[in-house]
């Protein structure tokens, strides 16, 4: 074995430790953390894939510091906006690696693996992980969901894949053993892409967010328990505010605008951000292909 070989071999055992312990400690960890359902499978799912990169994102943007705090805490934007894109990418990144996989394993062409990873990455994302766990966002019916979340969702998919194809086309190319799904070296090469990934669509979903688009991080109590003091002193806080009938949630609400609820944007708007998304997908695989 070269030396090449051994260092490569050497770093993914390294990185498969450290996230076997990251995952444990997110998956034990955020049983306790007042936070949605879906988005506690998304910080598990993004810790599986990005390991201890999850772990810290877990800890600084969703993990409840002190009890009673998690309402104040989430609600800074940018943790809105981590919430919005760890549900995407968590959603899209099942699809993605499941055909990735069957390409890999099927020595499929460059383009058509590319092309069943975006699909299967849009379509498991869409349907299941935006429309399906989330469709009491509009009101509990499915096909409203559907319709409500396609767009941000493609918007979002875009950006995932870009930074995900720039980094596995390269990564493919660099690490030894990295081209069949039963080898470790596989597996790392597709969490540190869709790391990138997530890094990427990071900001497209910062504009989904701030335009209503997309819901943020949140914050759910169970139903028929006191809310903690710090809590309710934050949100009697916020009712004291200007517009606060308008913008204080409850402290079993989410805390950002519910898909759908805001004002439309203007198409022309919609229609730029497509554009820019496209072209971030396009220049994203041609930097993996490059």
């Amino acid at each position: 074995m070269d030396a090449s070989a051994s260092f490569w071999q050497g770093l993914i055992t390294l990185w498969m430790m450290l996230t076997a312990l990251a995952v444990a400690f997110v998956a034990w960890d955020i049983r306790h953390t007042p936070e949605d359902p879906v988005l506690k499978w998304g910080f598990v799912i993004m810790t599986v894939f990005s390991g201890p990169v999850g772990a810290f994102l877990y800890i600084l943007g969703c993990r409840e510091p002190l009890p009673g705090t998690h309402e104040a805490f989430v609600q800074v934007a940018w943790r809105q906006v981590l919430g919005s894109t760890l549900h995407c990418v968590a959603g899209d990144g099942v699809g993605i690696v499941v055909a990735a996989a069957m390409a890999a394993w099927g020595q499929w062409p460059l383009g058509w693996s590319l092309v069943a990873e975006y699909g299967a990455g849009f379509l498991f994302g869409w349907t299941i992980f935006q429309a399906l766990f989330m469709r009491h966002m509009a009101g509990g019916s499915y096909r409203a969901s559907l319709r409500n979340t396609v767009w941000p969702e493609f918007l979002s998919m875009n950006g995932v894949m870009a930074g995900m194809a720039a980094v596995m086309i390269h990564g493919m190319r660099l690490v030894p053993g990295s081209g069949h799904p039963t080898a470790a070296a596989f597996w790392f090469v597709m969490g540190l892409a869709l790391t990138a990934g997530l890094g990427v669509a990071y900001p497209i979903n910062a504009w989904l967010v701030h335009r209503g688009l997309k819901h943020g991080m949140m914050t759910v109590r169970p139903h028929g328990q006191p809310v903690p003091v710090a809590s309710g002193l934050w949100t009697s806080g916020q009712a004291l505010r200007p517009h606060a009938a308008h913008s204080a949630p409850t402290p079993t609400a989410p805390h950002a605008r519910h898909d759908g609820d805001s004002s439309p944007t203007a198409p022309r708007d919609l229609g730029r951000m497509t554009l820019l998304t496209l072209g971030v997908l396009a220049l994203g695989i041609g930097l993996g292909i490059a």
